[in-house]
């Protein structure tokens, strides 16, 4: 596999993939191990064949560009081999994220591939992520509008600081006498406060109430509650940045800029944190408002005005 990375997206990367039964195993260029761990599990038999990836997704921002290539991947190899297609949407994330625990040795969660395999036009997606069940749940109102702004940094510390938060949330559930967090109560957390570190401690309640805010979050959302859904976004900002502690100062600059125009309902940071981008629900009408204040605070700001949109998909040509 070979790659042309120019300065300018889309970004073009070329790669030959030949079925003469050798093992694929991780290696150099590093991006090819998505590709690679997709082919090594897709689990049909494919011919050879030459392909092309082209992309416009940032890298590196926390907008799933990993997931979405994997994705991308997987439904290529199904074009070659239609017997595939009757593997469940579940089963393709599920293999997609199998791809790049194991060949580029990112233990991610499951979030990104779902979205990116199952997202739906106009709707938000509530993911549980124990059962992978998910909702499709109305974001379509044309008055709204989705703004991602990338602030074009990227610390570099997600990959050494995340095992540590995971390792924290886990002491923390041992410590309530659970298997995870995910059956615990802030309650249950005050009770046992004592007994924690306060690090732990504020890792445990970030996740505590990080679920509640999702669940509030889809109740706002099916009632057109914009105003809810922005302050549970700040909300959550915040306790990524205080309790969780991923995200950084050009982040918070990003959502500080936001909320200071009138028509923005809320913003968060993204992703992974320690870069990337944040998000921001605000008025369509105020868009132009937001991205001119967003330049004029931060000139280095990339800005996307978005909207809720169908997962992979394919052209016929």
């Amino acid at each position: 596999m070979s790659s042309a990375d120019g300065a300018d997206e889309p970004k073009l990367v070329t790669f030959t993939n030949h079925t003469d039964n050798t093992p694929l195993t991780p290696e150099k260029p590093l991006w090819a191990n998505y590709v690679k761990g997709v082919i090594a599990n897709f689990g049909f038999k494919t011919s050879s064949f030459n392909g092309a990836i082209v992309t416009s997704v940032p890298l590196g921002g926390g907008l799933s560009s990993s997931a979405s290539l994997e994705v991308a991947m997987c439904m290529f190899l199904e074009q070659l081999c239609p017997e595939s297609k009757k593997r469940a949407l579940k089963e393709k994330a599920l293999l997609c994220q199998k791809a790049e625990h194991e060949f580029a040795n990112v233990p991610c969660g499951i979030m990104d591939q779902c979205i990116s395999v199952m997202g739906q036009e106009g709707h938000a997606l509530l993911l549980d992520c124990r059962s992978i069940e998910t909702q499709a749940v109305p974001l379509s109102d044309p008055n709204v509008a989705i703004v991602v702004i990338n602030s074009n940094v990227k610390h570099n510390l997600s990959n050494s600081e995340y095992p540590k938060r995971r390792k924290r949330c886990e002491d923390a559930a041992k410590s309530l006498g659970l298997k995870s967090l995910r059956d615990a109560s802030m309650s249950l957390l005050e009770g046992k406060k004592s007994e924690l570190d306060d690090v732990t401690y504020r890792r445990a309640c970030h996740v505590i109430t990080e679920i509640q805010r999702t669940q509030d979050a889809v109740t706002a959302l099916r009632k057109n509650d914009y105003e809810l859904f922005g302050k549970l976004m700040v909300g959550s900002h915040n306790s990524l940045r205080d309790d969780y502690e991923v995200s950084c100062a050009e982040l918070d600059q990003l959502v500080k800029l936001a909320l200071e125009v009138e028509g923005v309902y809320g913003s968060r940071m993204t992703g992974g944190g320690f870069g990337g981008c944040t998000v921001t629900l605000v008025k369509k009408s105020a868009v132009e408002k937001l991205t001119n204040h967003i330049k004029a605070g931060y000139e280095k700001a990339t800005i996307y005005v978005t909207s809720p949109a169908h997962g992979a998909g394919t052209l016929a040509v």
